[in-house]
């Protein structure tokens, strides 16, 4: 009897890899974490292939998925800048695959948990979909007739849109971009400049809501923020369904709630979405990269 064929999946972070053995029920079989290791500011690639080499031994793998934060294009498999790994036009698909000698498919980690989302979580079926990662950063996956736009890795940066032109320059550089209000480190940051007082993430900001006018300030803030770029991402796609996913998200209604309250006020001839959190959680980047591998597998 032949052995059972399995892929690997890993999503690539700043701080840590994690890797997964997953089956074709896109179930995890073995999973690896480790630090991400790197050479002064350069993350290693040789980590990765390492990782997928590992997870590999003794089992029959037939592809692997690798999701990676910044421009990526998903096509070539090349990660053209990913400022949290050091990495500048690094052709990681080629690399991976001469080292682990394993069919590979390397996609932007947002759009690979919305191909999650869109395949088997809360987009399944709906050929017009968004989904949005709100975390440490902002970025979004779009799918338009069926197809995820890539734009050579350049599609769906929903995180710099300009909400508040007046408002603080961003990390990009910007003024007043998405990230600035709603991105999970903004509203520790706001909170601390409104009152002085420190606190730890946004989590802690959903825990004051209910008492504290300055936190529900903070927050109203990110949600109008989050509604005015979705407008922007209804117009420009006609989504049927707005998938709300990332850290922040783990708020729950806390967040999608008033943030379809909102977008819904501001609607006029624009289609209206199904608005709700996202299905998959934290697991959505490992079933995503596992759908690469099977992928990678049959090309």
């Amino acid at each position: 009897m032949a052995a059972e064929q399995h892929v690997v999946a890993v999503d690539v972070g700043g701080t840590s890899i994690k890797a997964a053995l997953v089956d074709r029920d896109l179930r995890a079989v073995a999973t690896l974490r480790e630090p991400t290791r790197r050479d002064g500011e350069v993350a290693d690639v040789g980590q990765i292939a390492e990782l997928v080499d590992r997870l590999a031994a003794g089992h029959d793998v037939v592809g692997a998925g690798v999701a990676v934060p910044g421009i990526v294009d998903d096509g070539l498999g090349l990660v053209r800048a990913a400022v949290n790994l050091g990495w500048v036009d690094v052709a990681l698909r080629d690399r991976l695959t001469a080292q682990t000698d394993v069919p590979l498919l390397v996609r932007h980690d947002v759009r690979t948990g919305g191909l999650a989302e869109f395949t088997v979580g809360a987009g399944k079926g709906a050929d017009d979909a968004l989904f949005i990662s709100v975390g440490t950063g902002i970025a979004a996956a779009v799918q338009v007739d069926g197809r995820t736009l890539g734009a050579s890795g350049y599609a769906g940066e929903i995180g710099h849109v300009v909400v508040d032109p007046g408002g603080a320059v961003c990390g990009c550089g910007t003024q007043g971009c998405l990230e600035t209000l709603a991105a999970a480190p903004a509203f520790a940051r706001r909170y601390e400049q409104r009152t002085g007082r420190t606190i730890s993430d946004a989590a802690g900001v959903a825990g004051l809501l209910a008492t504290d006018p300055d936190a529900q300030a903070v927050w109203q803030d990110a949600v109008n923020a989050l509604a005015t770029a979705l407008l922007d991402a209804v117009t420009l796609f006609g989504p049927a369904i707005i998938i709300i996913g990332g850290g922040v998200a783990e708020a729950g209604e806390t967040l999608v709630g008033p943030v379809r309250e909102e977008l819904y006020s501001r609607l006029k001839f624009q289609r209206r979405p199904e608005v709700v959190r996202a299905a998959l959680g934290q697991d959505a980047g490992r079933v995503g990269a596992a759908l690469l591998g099977w992928q990678a597998a049959k090309s």
